[in-house]
């Protein structure tokens, strides 16, 4: 095989594709994404992965569940392992679905390791990530000059019985934005340990929840306040949490119409 060649897996083989589905609305899916989709004998999903992407899943496809939440998992990470090793083994065309990007925060290079050490070849399809996809959607965006020269990504996720420990003093940087998978359940601690390290009370913070899909609503408040407007306004998760002074650009470049919002309009 030459250089020129394609190294992509041939479809005779047993494969397994690690697609990324992005943060919900199906426009944003790439055009690989949606071939492989549309293609799959069998597709394993997770939770985060919308309702309008799943329409887009053929009738004929079996479809399983490997939906996480925090502190609930439907199946255990070895058993989806096993389960994709299995699944290629017997011929099948494998997709795992995976919200955002298989390789951010979404384990997807746990499952590839597992298929490789087991002799199954395997791809991976990028998906639209939810710090860029969401921030976009709600009109933040993550560098602007002058407010941000860069974006840490974290996740404020912890297993069962575990303490978050982050890097409070590095991230307490007012010259970077934060963006926050999975962070609503430790919002006060978070919001709290920032301010304690240095960062003011007063910058600019958002969440944003089910970004990029119909039912997407964001809110802003100033860092101090944060955990108590999302706690007033009942946000539920996915949602994402932003915080830096990129955030009050959103006040002017909000685009996105909430459908409620659309629903008023359309009914007077």
């Amino acid at each position: 095989m030459t250089e020129e060649q394609s190294t992509e897996p041939q479809p005779q083989s047993p494969c397994v594709a690690l697609v990324g589905a992005g943060p919900g609305d199906p426009d944003l899916l790439t055009v690989k994404a949606l071939r492989l989709i549309q293609e799959a004998d069998v597709v394993v999903y997770d939770r985060l992965v919308s309702e309008e992407i799943m329409d887009l899943i053929p009738a004929g496809a079996t479809r399983i569940f490997a939906g996480k939440a925090a502190l609930h998992h439907h199946m255990k990470q070895d058993d989806i392992n096993e389960t994709l090793v299995n699944l290629a083994k017997s011929g099948r065309r494998v997709v795992r679905l995976k919200g955002g990007d298989p390789f951010i925060f979404g384990r997807g290079s746990e499952e590839a390791m597992y298929l490789a050490e087991h002799g199954i070849c395997f791809q991976i399809v990028p998906g639209i990530t939810a710090s860029a996809g969401c921030t976009a959607y709600a009109g933040i965006p993550l560098t602007h000059r002058g407010l941000a020269t860069g974006v840490r990504i974290v996740t404020g996720h912890v297993r069962e019985g575990e303490e978050l420990d982050l890097d409070w003093a590095g991230l307490a940087d007012p010259n970077t934005t934060l963006v926050i998978y999975m962070g609503l359940t430790n919002v006060e601690r978070i919001t709290r340990e920032l301010i304690a390290n240095g960062l003011s009370p007063e910058i600019p913070s958002a969440a944003v929840q089910s970004g990029t899909t119909p039912r997407q609503r964001s809110v802003t408040a100033p860092l101090s306040d944060l955990a108590a407007v999302l706690d007033k306004e009942q946000f539920k998760a996915p949602s994402l949490l932003v915080i830096g002074r990129v955030v009050a650009l959103a006040d002017t470049l909000a685009w996105k119409i909430p459908q409620s919002a659309c629903d008023i309009e359309a009914h007077g």
